[in-house]
This record gives C-alpha cells, sequence and structure tokens, in this order.
C-alpha cells in the first residue's frame, strides 16, 4: 500500500477547463507529480448539505452547476466510475468519530470535481466518490472530519480538497483589477498567512482562519471555498505539514494556489 499526500487545489471557474492559464498547466501536470491512486476522494466547496454525504453512484456523470460561460462547457464529460466501496468506508469512519454521514445517490460530480479531475486524470478511469461540505459547520469541524478520514490515504486513496485560496467574487467582478493585476494588500497578506501557518504545520490556526487569520472575511465572505483547505490539511495526518505546490492569480484578489500535505 502507498501512503499519499493530500491535496487542496483551487479549481477556478468552470471555463478554466477550457482556457490557457498557469492554474490549468498546473492541474494537467499534476498527476505526474504524485503515485497513482486506486480512488480518489474530493470535498468540493460546491457541494453543501446537512450531513457528509458521500456519493456513491456505480456511474456518477457530471452536472452543469453554472449558467453564462461558454457554450462548449455544456457538453463536457467527465465518466469516471463512482468509488462506491470508498464512498461506504468514508462514511463509516466519519460515522465512529461522531459525525453525521452516509453514503447517497443521485448526485453527479460539479464543477469542483470534474474540472480539475478532468485536467489532471484525464482518462477518468480512477474511480471516485465526493463527499459534501456540512452547511454551516466550521473550519475546526472539517478538520477534525478530515483526521478521521486519515486511514484512507494509508489504502492507495488520495484525498483532495478543491477550493479556492480567496474567493471574493464580488470584488473579483466590481473592483476593476486587470487580469495580471498584483494582488492587493488585504489579499497578499490572507495568502502569506496562510502559506506561514500551513508550512509550519499550524493545523490549529488553518482551522480557525475566520478568527486568526488578517481580512480572512474580505477574502472569504462565504465559507465554503476556505473549507476544504483544513479538511485536507486534518486528513493527512497529526503534524502534516504544507507546501504550496502552486501559486495561481486571477485579477488581483482571486488566489488559485494549490497545496500539498505530508
Amino acid at each position: 500500500m502507498t501512503t499519499f499526500p493530500t491535496l487542496f487545489v483551487s479549481h477556478g471557474a468552470p471555463n478554466l477547463a477550457i482556457h490557457a492559464s498557469s492554474t490549468r498547466t498546473f492541474l494537467e501536470g499534476l498527476a505526474a507529480t504524485l503515485p497513482r491512486p486506486d480512488a480518489i476522494l474530493v470535498m468540493s466547496a460546491h457541494f453543501e448539505a446537512h450531513e457528509h454525504f458521500v456519493v456513491a453512484n456505480e456511474t456518477p456523470g457530471v452536472i452543469y452547476d453554472f449558467s453564462g460561460f461558454e457554450k462548449e462547457l455544456y457538453s463536457m464529460r467527465y465518466d469516471a466510475p463512482g468509488a462506491m466501496t470508498l464512498a461506504v468506508e468514508a462514511a463509516e469512519l466519519a460515522r465512529r468519530a461522531g459525525f453525521k454521514s452516509a453514503p447517497a445517490t443521485g448526485r453527479g460530480y460539479d464543477h469542483g470535481v470534474w474540472v480539475p479531475l478532468k485536467l489532471a486524470y484525464p482518462a477518468a478511469d480512477i474511480p471516485v466518490a465526493q463527499i459534501a461540505i456540512a452547511r454551516g459547520a466550521d473550519g475546526r469541524h472539517h478538520a477534525a472530519l478530515g483526521r478521521a478520514l486519515e486511514p484512507l490515504r494509508h489504502r492507495n486513496v488520495l484525498i483532495v480538497g478543491s477550493g479556492a485560496l480567496t474567493h471574493n467574487l464580488q470584488a473579483y467582478f466590481r473592483g476593476g483589477y486587470a487580469k495580471d493585476a498584483p494582488a492587493p494588500d488585504w489579499v497578499e497578506a490572507f495568502g502569506d498567512w496562510i502559506r506561514e501557518k500551513a508550512e509550519a504545520g499550524d493545523a490549529d490556526a488553518i482551522a480557525d482562519y475566520m478568527t486568526a487569520a488578517p481580512h480572512a472575511r474580505d477574502n472569504h465572505p462565504s465559507d465554503e471555498h476556505f473549507l476544504p483547505l483544513p479538511f485536507a490539511m486534518g486528513a493527512a495526518g497529526p503534524g502534516a505539514r504544507g507546501q504550496r505546490i502552486h501559486a495561481g492569480r486571477e485579477n488581483g484578489v482571486l488566489m488559485l494556489d494549490a497545496y500539498r500535505f505530508d
């Protein structure tokens, strides 16, 4: 059995799948830096529920959980098989640790799953399960959930949190920042703090980011795009340290960074 690192990736907008960018290039080369997993478990910012449902469909397919983008995106497919055995095991590990969790069916991969995986694993031949964010729960909750699922990384499973390092879309659309604009101070300070704490292995600080990090609410008016980060760090196990493996920027205010934890 191979012990895998865990990952946090920023998945960007759905059209990341069709437009050239440094983040797309990074994701296209990501699989080459890792052993080949038997299955992949993803927490995406775009799947929130009242408990940690784990998708256990045999053939999930994709959902187009967006509007107003290029027409070609709505015909894209990602036909990776569902990881039903993994979904059942992940739900059971979560339940044993005191979380509300259950396998679920009837949901396809949202773009926080299929866009990065289509770039990283285009053959779509590795089974995938998706676990929901618990609506209303904080970073400590999701870090603890990650720790409960840590045994999976010792069983040839790649655990991925898919969100965005910063995600203030109001600033993005209304701020008037150019495509190649540098990050304003309030974004840069937040990104630097995350990198410092991740590299130091300070999982508690990452989990408590909303009260501890500078300009946390400015960068995340809502939590869903950040919570996959403490989840991924928790899933790497006690003492895990982070390494920033990609620094992506979009219109100054959106950081599309990625981290590896081991």
